[in-house]
């Protein structure tokens, strides 16, 4: 019997990962690329998604049977009614302060939908700025429907900062007779088979033409499917951002959280703008690398930080005028990192705080996925000011996408 493989692509904020795995969840092959032209830039998301299927070995590409999309949550973009991007999109991390009025009388009882950075703020920026005749899509719902050359469909949890509710599978009562609702996907749940691969792509490649397309999901859930988190642990995503998760009774509605259902579980969480961004607007990988065998992680460094990425936080404050605090810089830049990593901590720190505070329980171990969980001197200093016991994950996430197209109608 000839092997079969299933893929996982997961998009992130500077580039593009492909995982391949066997029926055995075994690792066959892994690449990554970073952006051509930007982030926001949709071209850079397909041209990523083109160059990471063809770098595919042969036997590969004629045996993968099917194939599943990650992206970051709430980075939305405006298309015209055939699929093809106008402008640029609103990332997962830009606050959108317009329409305020309109954006509080849609989301009445939705606490979660009520901040400048829910996809609904965005999309009533976007119908503001391109007209009502547009699709809204998320990152992976359109890079999917590329692949599918049909952009109808939308995954649950990828829309839900859009309005999806979960539990009444619907979108809100507010949206009937408002412009919004001929803009929206047609919504499915994750995992759902959803069709072939466009066949001129599939030849253009040298793919299997009858590779199926999974519905995908956000990028944390897909940190979550690659960790196999249990229900007594949590999940810290160290990426460009920090993410926590971990997995709850019942559905929690508060601004700057969001539940998914992921596998049958309810899986809580928040973001924040925080992470390995920051790191890289001062150092290089390799100056991060030497810089962090430097630290003393017995000692504190006693400076107090607010490394955000940019201005404003989503969780575990929602506040789109806060301030980073990048200063005092001390002379060594080993002790400047120190710093650095010691104010992440604490807002990881937080972020378990505000998850404790409203589901009455903290995890007894966390498992960190992505860049920034491979640095000890990091993980040394989080499990000091956190005092939660921390276990590094080696998994990709896209290898968690990969992951959920195997599992896919089984």
């Amino acid at each position: 019997m000839q092997d079969e493989f299933f893929g996982g692509l997961d998009f992130g904020t500077s580039g593009a990962r492909i995982s391949i795995i066997n029926l055995k969840k075994e690792l066959k092959f892994s690449n990554s690329i970073t952006y051509e032209y930007g982030f926001k830039d949709p071209n850079s998301w397909s041209n990523s998604c083109d160059k990471l299927l063809d770098s595919l070995p042969l036997h590969i590409k004629s045996n993968i049977v099917k194939l599943s999309i990650s992206g970051t949550s709430g980075t939305l973009i405006a298309c015209n009614l055939i699929g093809d991007p106008i402008g640029e999109a609103i990332p997962y991390d830009q606050a959108c302060n317009d329409n305020k009025k309109l954006l509080e009388s849609l989301s009445i009882g939705e606490d979660h939908l009520q901040t400048p950075y829910s996809s609904l703020a965005k999309a009533l920026k976007l119908i503001d700025k391109y007209g009502k005749n547009i699709l809204l899509r998320h990152q992976s719902d359109w890079i999917t429907g590329w692949l599918l050359k049909d952009w109808t469909y939308g995954e649950e949890g990828n829309n839900l900062k859009l309005g999806w509710d979960l539990i009444k599978e619907s979108w809100p009562k507010s949206y009937l007779n408002t412009s919004l609702v001929k803009s929206l996907p047609l919504i499915i749940k994750s995992g759902t088979i959803m069709g072939q691969i466009h066949s001129e792509l599939a030849e253009r490649l040298k793919l299997n033409k009858r590779i199926i397309l999974i519905s995908g999901t956000t990028d944390s859930n897909a940190a979550f499917l690659a960790a196999g988190l249990d229900k007594e642990e949590g999940l810290t995503v160290l990426g460009t951002t920090i993410v926590v998760k971990k997995i709850v009774k019942t559905p929690i509605k508060e601004k700057g959280i969001t539940t998914h259902r992921v596998c049958g579980d309810w899986i809580c969480g928040g973001a924040s703008n925080a992470g390995c961004g920051i790191l890289s607007k001062f150092f290089s990988d390799l100056e991060i690398k030497e810089l962090s065998r430097q630290i003393n992680t017995a000692k504190k460094t006693y400076i107090n930080l607010l490394p955000l990425n940019s201005r404003g936080e989503r969780f575990p404050v929602n506040n789109p005028f806060l301030e980073p605090i990048l200063s005092p810089r001390p002379v060594s830049d080993s002790l400047y990192i120190h710093a650095l990593f010691e104010g992440l901590a604490r807002i990881e720190l937080q972020g378990w705080e505000k998850l404790h505070k409203l589901t009455g329980s903290l995890p007894k171990r966390i498992i960190t996925i992505g860049g920034g969980s491979k640095n000890p001197q990091w993980r040394a200093i989080r499990e000091k000011i956190i005092n939660i016991p921390i276990v590094s994950c080696k998994k990709t996430t896209s290898f968690g996408t990969a992951v959920l197209a195997l599992n896919a109608n089984q």
